[in-house]
């Protein structure tokens, strides 16, 4: 979750806590709604694409697009032009049915030198958001002089069709109090009937089958050449380093520029990120009690009694209840940044007092669930994007093995929760679709040196993970020295001053650096 979601998040908050005042960012230069520009195909077109990488894109007005929380608080910007890209569903058959990718695009206030595509991560996490959030302070930098700044929401997500959807409102509720204690039998039973259901309501499981990474690559390479880029310049965020990771093997030629900037390793499999990142949270989480004044919880280990006394019985918070899980949900969406370590302290003080309104507030924004009772499918689209990049464990033997090793591993994390973990087969080993990647080094000769950017207390991509990514991609690696997740773009001068030289100039420093927090 980069600064760009965090403000979203801050945003939310506000809405629901604070009467706000209509403030909207107007521009010079803003196309008109209904202007189509035709600027492509530039660069290569691979054979069989080119209507689609020559299609014409026609901006409009973001707000007929508004569709959740998030989007209301962000789409209403009169900077902002919104278009639709046509992708093939499956590019082993161009010819057949098409779908929808949903772009934001806020425009260069000076010249324009061209365009930089951003993805926040997630995966599941709308760039059509991020981009809107980031614009007042993108557009202040030389970047958003000449630069247009165009954020995507990959397929299935957000605005783009179809949508991956798996549970309905009422579902996703009762899945957040279902008891931590459950057979494997009824554990798989559930995770297998969830599959189900994606398959089912998104589509089939051909649409399952091209919502990997593997396929919004070559998405974003339409992207490039309908904006007219011969080369594409980009700006990802956490999972969007895998997104960057995978086109610079797939379209190296492509690349002008990169800046990866809370990476994920890709020679690290999904048991090796789990064991990471419950460790990063548990650093975080430190940070955060050390600094705490006069909170009511001292401790790691009393912040565990709280959420385990909470497991059999759930705290009612009006007409609804707030789970265990629940908790761990809040706590982990307030550890990705600082700026919300008042909100947690907060949440925390008022759970104490049997008061979760503000914890469970914290859980639904980070899952996607609004004033209204609807939820947004980022949760959906994480499950099904994982299920089809990364590879399976469907032997029980395999299953138990792994099991044992993340639960040693990550003892007493307050992620991990106070009962061991079910060895049981999780919804992947059921999915309807086969996994198009694995963990690999990728293969990048030609590739021009990026910029790989990562943060020693990382709680979500943690710091050796970006040591790795910069390794693999033979990258110039910047440290930045805090407890955060992500920081480019974000306030902090050195980190900035850096990446945006690179961006405008593809000037890198001679050697890598760190900047301090």
């Amino acid at each position: 979750m980069p600064r760009s979601r965090v403000a979203a998040l801050l945003t939310a908050l506000l809405t629901v806590l604070l009467p706000l005042s209509g403030c909207t960012v107007v521009m010079e230069g803003v196309p008109a709604a209904g202007a189509v520009e035709h600027r492509g195909p530039a660069g290569a077109v691979p054979a069989g694409l080119e209507t689609f990488y020559s299609q014409p894109l026609t901006w409009q007005d973001c707000r007929p697009l508004i569709h959740d929380d998030q989007s209301k608080a962000t789409f209403g910007n009169r900077a902002a032009r919104c278009a639709r890209l046509n992708v093939p569903l499956d590019y082993a058959d161009p010819g057949g049915r098409a779908i929808t990718i949903g772009l934001l695009r806020i425009p260069a206030t000076g010249e324009r030198k061209g365009s930089l595509v951003i993805n926040p991560g997630g995966p599941g996490v709308s760039g059509m958001v991020s981009a809107a959030s980031l614009a007042k302070d993108y557009s202040r930098t030389q970047l958003g002089v000449s630069y247009d700044l165009v954020g995507f929401d990959p397929r299935g997500i957000g605005v783009s069709e179809p949508e991956i959807r798996c549970l309905t409102d009422a579902e996703a509720d009762a899945e957040r109090l279902e008891p931590a204690e459950e057979t494997v039998a009824e554990v798989e039973a559930e995770n297998k009937d969830f599959a189900a259901k994606c398959a089912e309501r998104s589509g089939g499981a051909e649409v399952l089958a091209n919502m990997g990474t593997r396929d919004v690559v070559r998405d974003m390479d339409v992207l490039r050449s309908a904006l007219g880029e011969e080369k594409l310049t980009y700006l990802g965020y956490s999972y969007g380093t895998r997104i960057g990771t995978a086109y610079a093997e797939a379209f190296t030629g492509n690349v002008r520029a990169m800046v990866l900037d809370g990476a994920v390793d890709p020679l690290e499999d999904p048991v090796q990120q789990a064991i990471g990142q419950a460790k990063g949270f548990d650093q975080a989480l430190d940070a955060f009690l050390a600094q705490c004044r006069g909170c009511a919880v001292a401790d790691e280990a009393e912040l565990n009694k709280l959420i385990e006394d909470m497991e059999d019985k759930p705290l009612a918070v009006g007409s609804r209840k707030l789970s265990a899980s629940d908790v761990v949900t809040g706590i982990a969406a307030a550890l990705y940044d600082d700026q919300l370590w008042s909100v947690l302290q907060q949440a925390l003080d008022s759970l104490v007092d049997d008061d979760g309104t503000m914890m469970l507030l914290l859980a639904d924004l980070y899952i996607g669930r609004d004033q209204n009772g609807e939820y947004s499918n980022t949760q959906d689209a994480l499950i099904a994007v994982r299920c089809v990049d990364e590879p399976r464990i469907t032997d029980r033997a395999e299953v138990e093995r792994v099991t044992a090793e993340v639960a040693e591993a990550t003892k007493g994390s307050f992620i991990a929760g106070t009962e061991p973990p079910l060895a049981a087969l999780d919804v992947c080993a059921f999915w309807p679709a086969p996994n198009t990647a694995e963990p690999r080094q990728p293969q990048v000769d030609g590739l021009p040196q990026v910029l790989v950017i990562s943060t020693t207390g990382d709680p979500a991509t943690p710091y050796q993970a970006g040591v790795g990514l910069a390794k693999a991609l033979s990258a110039r690696l910047l440290t930045y020295d805090a407890v955060q997740h992500t920081v480019f773009l974000q306030g902090e001068k050195c980190v900035d001053d850096v990446g945006i030289a690179y961006l405008l100039d593809l000037e890198l420093p001679a050697e890598d650096l760190t900047c301090e927090g």
